[in-house]
């Protein structure tokens, strides 16, 4: 298995999660009152690729903007296969 080098990232999905947060016209606020157990502080920190993202969490923020893992983990896959 090859080795993923993530430089200083803390998270892989913090550009996927603003683009489809945006593209469903929702604030960092508005997406914390889906019912997913984080507030904008810490969704702020994530899509800053400051903080780093549970498997719980992301399943919380996918089925909040009706999203699947994949669509959030797009561009990971894209840029390690590509190594």
């Amino acid at each position: 298995m090859k080795k993923i080098a993530l430089d200083n990232n803390k998270n892989v999905v913090s550009k996927s999660l603003r683009l489809c947060r945006v593209r469903c016209g929702m604030t960092q606020s508005e997406l914390e009152t889906l019912g997913i157990n984080m507030d904008q502080q810490m969704l702020s920190r994530i899509e800053n690729n400051s903080r780093m993202v549970t498997d719980y969490e992301l399943a919380g923020m996918c089925l909040a903007l009706r999203v699947s893992p994949a669509e959030l983990l797009t561009d990971f896959f894209r840029e390690y296969s590509e190594q």
